[in-house]
Parts: C-alpha cells; structure tokens; sequence
C-alpha cells in the first residue's frame, strides 16, 4: 500500500481520538436533534475523504439513499481493521462518522461481533432518521461487518 493510502487509514482520528464515549457523551449535552445533528455532521467533517481511486462499484454500498462507497485495510501484523466510509451527503458522512468511530482499528472478529443496533438505541437515532435513511445505515454497517466476518475466517 502506498504511504497516501497508508495515511488515509491510519490517520483517521474515528475510532482512536474520537471515541464511542465521547460521542454518547456528547449527544447527552445536546439539547435537542437540531444541533445533534450539526453535531453528527461535524463528526463527518473529520471523516477523511476517499480519493476519486476508491469510488468504484466494488466499494460502493447499496441499500443507501445517497452515494456512499466502503473501503478497508487489514493489518494482519496487530489484527486491526481500518475502515474508511464515505459518502456525498453531510449527514451520511456524520452517520458513517458514528460507525466508523464505533469500529474503526479493531479486530475483524470485534467489528463482526460488535453491536451496532444497541449503539444506535443508546443514541436514539433511528427513531430520528427516515426510515430509507435508516435501512441505508444498517447496510453501511452489514457490509463493514461482512468484511471483517470474512477477514476473521480460518483460511
């Protein structure tokens, strides 16, 4: 992998400065969803941006109302999965922002097993999203567990 693209996975502060608890943390302070949602949209302003290289049908994530693409990088040397999540949409991108910060630098088998749906309910956020903006976030997050179901098989 090139350093660039070694950079675009490493260096992406979800799931390592900006953490799950911070973001629980947060959506306590906010009043109300006017401003969790400016808050979830900032979350997708520190999300980096996938290269136009990586906007391709095999990294693109059907099921999503807006165009979101997925790509990962696998260190088999400490077992960590990085995961980018991208979309053209603020709000996808602060909802992919979420997820990635819930699993970004673990293991396959944590991400496969990690539960996003209780995540979600702690934060109240479906109850929040339309329902096609929903559907689209639970396949962003299928795809990514897919991905590291198969990374954490015997080969």
């Amino acid at each position: 992998m090139s350093a660039e693209n070694n950079a675009l996975f490493l260096d992406n502060p979800l799931g390592t400065s900006t953490t799950v608890e911070q973001i629980k943390e947060n959506f306590e302070f906010l009043d109300d969803w006017e401003e969790r949602y400016g808050y979830v949209i900032d979350l997708g302003k520190q999300a980096p941006s996938l290269p136009n290289q990586f906007r391709t049908e095999e990294n693109y994530i059907h099921g999503c109302q807006s165009q979101v693409w997925f790509v990962y990088h696998y260190e088999a040397g400490d077992n960590r999965l990085y995961v980018v999540v991208d979309s053209d949409a603020m709000i996808v991108r602060g909802l992919a922002a979420v997820v990635m910060t819930a699993l970004n630098g673990k293991s396959p088998q944590k991400i496969a097993e990690y539960d996003m749906e209780a995540l979600f309910e702690s934060l109240d956020l479906l109850k929040h999203l339309s329902p096609t903006r929903g559907n689209g976030l639970r396949s962003m997050v299928q795809k990514i567990q897919l991905s590291a179901q198969n990374l954490s098989k015997p080969h």
